[in-house]
């Protein structure tokens, strides 16, 4: 028995729900009775669905509502926010990168493009979005724009998109960072001596071997091989949500060895006697209050500001020992290659910097020795 073809007018039934809208339904050319998709605000709605329906269900090619609506789902371009999540968890990043994708897109390219289908982002809406953006965040500002600029790329790549719609100029640039003055020897010897005495080593490896933080936190005491004279760099430590996160180094070149300098030897060998557990396991710089755990980073930067006031260095952050030590040794005539391996830099860009900071520096010694050569014979 086939599909009984009934009249427009009689086609499909209408129920007022509860909630005050209405529900559409129809017996189909399969026998089955099949439901709209989604409910109507009013009757006329409903029954304007049902005539669309009647003419489908005339046709040959006639497809139940329910299986077009997933097709039709299926097929849709995502939006933004869909797209940006799924782009986010393809990648294969650090924690705390991760971190700051979530925090970027939640709190800054969700709430202008969350609800937008991909190709529906043109260039007039990004640049009235970057125009829009607070100017006392300039760095932020710049992150996340760069990573608009990464999604969107990626969807012209999935041909959701003919081209990238992120042109503003240099947008994804942030501001130059204010210069840096590394710290002196004196302004060293006040910043040791005024960390708590189990942190003072801190300093030194920072500062002398020019490591990272994160690298210098999760030190065991397997890593310092004094009798050779190096520090072995194969890990690192980040927080996330108050969690530490240990993993590789912030790069493929941050796995190294660094010599250090023996001048500092014997206060590393006084801190393994005094502050670390006999372990080959045990870290160097614990927490205070578990010497299993890693050590808070609050705590290392209480102690932190008040060391470098008590040096007249409140501009001195603690990532700036090793621009430090970096810098220093540039001035010692390391070659860029020479400091790129030092620091564990994967391009010579960063290198290249600390290069030009002792060119500088040279520029100083020359310029005092013509004032050496002005002065009168004594």
């Amino acid at each position: 028995m086939g599909w009984p073809m009934a009249t427009r007018r009689g086609f499909g039934a209408l129920r007022r729900l509860p909630s005050k809208r209405w529900q559409a339904s129809y017996t189909g050319p399969d026998l089955q009775r099949h439901t709209a998709p989604h409910t109507f605000s009013s009757k006329g709605d409903a029954e304007a669905w049902l005539g669309q329906e009647w003419a489908l269900a005339n046709r040959d090619d006639w497809v139940a509502p329910m299986r077009r609506a997933e097709i039709a789902k299926r097929l849709a371009p995502p939006t933004f926010d869909e797209y940006a999540r799924q782009w986010l968890a393809d990648r294969s990043l650090k924690p705390r990168t991760r971190e700051g994708y979530q925090h970027l897109l939640r709190r800054y390219l969700e709430p202008a493009f969350g609800e937008l289908l991909v190709p529906d982002l043109t260039p007039a809406l990004v640049r009235r979005w970057w125009a829009g953006l607070s100017p006392k965040h300039p760095t932020v500002n710049a992150r996340a724009y760069a990573l608009l600029r990464a999604i969107l790329s990626t969807a012209v790549t999935d041909e959701l998109l003919a081209s990238n719609p992120c042109r503003v100029r240099s947008a994804s640039n942030p501001p130059t960072k204010k210069e840096i003055h590394p710290a002196t020897l004196p302004e060293l010897d006040v910043l040791v001596k005024k960390m708590p005495d189990q942190l003072g080593a801190v300093v030194l490896l920072c500062a002398w071997c020019a490591l990272r933080v994160g690298e210098v936190l999760e030190l065991r005491r397997r890593d310092l091989d004094l009798n050779r004279g190096v520090v072995k760099v194969t890990r690192a430590v980040t927080w996330v949500k108050g969690q530490p996160i240990v993993g590789t180094p912030k790069s493929a070149a941050g796995t190294r060895e660094v010599s250090v300098p023996p001048h500092i030897v014997p206060a590393l060998e006084q801190h393994l006697e005094k502050h670390v557990r006999s372990e080959a396991n045990a870290l160097l710089f614990p927490s205070m209050r578990d010497n299993q755990r890693h050590l808070q980073p609050t705590v290392l930067h209480t102690a932190w500001r008040k060391a470098r006031a008590a040096a007249g260095r409140e501009d001195l952050r603690i990532h700036d020992l090793r621009h430090t030590g970096a810098t220093m040794a540039a001035m010692t005539g390391a070659t860029l290659a020479e400091l790129q391996a030092r620091l564990g830099h994967s391009t010579v860009a960063a290198a290249l910097r600390y290069q030009h900071a002792a060119q500088g520096r040279d520029a100083e010694i020359a310029a005092k020795l013509s004032d050496l050569a002005r002065q009168p014979e004594l």
